[in-house]
């Protein structure tokens, strides 16, 4: 009887040592222990909790990893960075150029790939870009990283603008809802999702295997500067937008390597005000939130006011088994517009880290010639970035852990 019940011990032993945590996500704090409480999330019951069952195995694997990572990390990206360079210098990315590694994420757009003029043949323009696109996935994906499209889309009409103020008060009322089916633009709209789930049925690595992607459309829509802001649609009718977007690509066109990101701006301060134009937990797996203007400043109050409105959707994630992210940040550095002083190791990294918020990565915007949001080596805030990505709970490329393989 003393050795059955010895090697029931061991065995009940061997079962919780094999059901601790993964090691690769460990150590957030040096402070103390994780949080040991038990995850709902399981290897086995993902699916259940994604806009997608039927998702690649990698796609799964990406979900439960970036689920699992924000619990104690958080991936740092950046829009571009293999494209997108200050002064136009070329070759590393920027952030790798300051702190000898390139982001674990990478930020590309598909406004270019379904611009109306990209006409499909290799001299043009639009289908180069289409191509070097395409490209930079692959190659942050060959990396290890994690690729994350928004979606600039041009408006319906004349296909030359997403930006309101460039629009006529016509245009600007009845973008949206032409879109929506039954919409005199709604067959137009659709082609533009037949180009989406082309490239992205069509995105695979060496081994012909599809490669995960992030999608966040329709963004920032509680402000009204894109014309699926809050002003141009109903909440319905934005969720209407969405779910026939999300069941068009899923259902009719088979896309299954894809993760739904829901992201507004700034101006959401309550959970209830932040799901006022939600399409459902069947239609999102990320809850993000771009923001800028509480960082403009450089004050303490837009540092916890960031840190509040992140503590609401790390909160939600939990509730709802989604992922939370700040999906789109930064503060971008001119001749003429001087950086603010801890704006990554301070700022950035308070809002993010403080009172327990659970965010699986950050994007910072694209750099270009005349500005930066990610200073290259030689800037005077290149210290400050590099700070940050030296922080415990910082991942870049070169510490991502593998995230399209399930533990």
């Amino acid at each position: 009887m003393k050795k059955n019940i010895t090697t029931i011990l061991a065995l009940l032993l061997l079962a919780i040592t094999s059901c601790s945590e993964d090691s690769r996500y460990s150590g957030k704090s040096d402070d103390g222990p994780v949080n040991e409480e038990p995850d709902v999330l399981t290897p086995q019951n993902v699916r259940s909790y994604m806009v997608d069952a039927n998702a690649t195995a990698e796609t799964v694997a990406l979900f439960y990893n970036l689920k699992m990572l924000s619990k104690t990390k958080y991936l740092v990206g950046h829009q571009d960075a293999f494209t997108g360079f200050y002064n136009n210098a070329g070759g590393d990315s920027d952030m790798k150029k300051a702190t000898g590694k390139d982001p674990a994420l990478l930020g590309s757009d598909f406004m270019f790939i379904t611009d109306d003029q990209n006409d499909g043949t290799p001299s043009n323009w639009f289908y180069q870009q289409e191509q070097i696109i395409i490209g930079d996935i692959k190659e942050a994906y060959g990396k290890g990283m994690v690729n994350i499209m928004s979606w600039h889309l041009r408006e319906p009409f004349e296909g030359e603008t997403f930006y309101t103020s460039d629009m006529t008060d016509q245009q600007k009322q009845q973008a949206f809802t032409s879109i929506l089916p039954g919409g005199v633009n709604h067959d137009y709209y659709k082609a533009k999702l037949d180009k989406v789930a082309s490239v992205l049925n069509n995105l695979k690595d060496s081994n012909n295997k599809l490669i995960p992607v992030i999608f966040r459309p329709f963004h920032e829509f509680d402000g009204n500067w894109f014309w699926w802001g809050a002003a141009y649609c109903t909440p319905e009718q934005y969720k209407q937008a969405w779910q026939f977007t999300v069941e068009y690509l899923r259902d009719t066109k088979n896309v299954h390597n894809v993760l739904y990101s829901y992201a507004p701006d700034n101006s959401y301060t309550t959970s209830g005000n932040y799901l006022s134009r939600y399409p459902g937990d069947g239609h999102i797996d990320v809850l993000g939130m771009d923001n800028y203007g509480d960082f403009a400043n450089g004050s303490t109050a837009g540092v916890t006011a960031a840190n509040n409105k992140l503590k609401m959707i790390s909160d939600l994630a939990k509730q709802k088994v989604k992922i939370a992210a700040l999906t789109e940040t930064g503060f971008r550095v001119t001749s003429g517009t001087s950086p603010i002083n801890g704006f990554f190791a301070n700022n950035i990294y308070t809002a993010m880290t403080a009172n327990d918020v659970e965010l699986a990565f950050v994007m910072f915007w694209g750099n270009d010639q005349n500005g930066y949001y990610v200073p290259p080596a030689g800037q005077s805030n290149t210290p400050d970035l590099v700070q940050f990505a030296n922080k415990a709970e910082s991942v870049l490329q070169n510490t991502v852990p593998d995230m399209y393989a399930a533990p």
